[in-house]
């Protein structure tokens, strides 16, 4: 490989986008990544969404082979489901 593509790969990192849905579970904000599973928390929203930019950040590091199946694959289908029942 030439050098100028090993450096683009090292000073020009990918950047990855996720959809995070947070809700409010007792005195916790639960932040949950919607395409890798990986949920953390904190006490405000603020606190969960740095909690959980930290949590996917570790999960890819841990995780290289994830990050090849997140560039084929679309933003997930987030819908609402409203049901009646007694």
């Amino acid at each position: 490989m030439e050098e100028s593509k090993i450096s683009e790969l090292i000073f020009n990192p990918m950047i990855y986008k996720f959809t995070t849905i947070i809700m409010r579970e007792g005195k916790w904000f639960v932040a949950r990544c919607a395409e890798l599973g990986v949920v953390s928390q904190g006490r405000t929203v603020l606190e969960a969404k740095k909690n959980i930019k930290e949590a996917v950040e570790l999960y890819l590091e841990d995780n290289p082979k994830s990050k090849k199946q997140l560039s084929s694959g679309g933003a997930p289908l987030i819908a609402r489901l409203e049901l009646e029942y007694a």
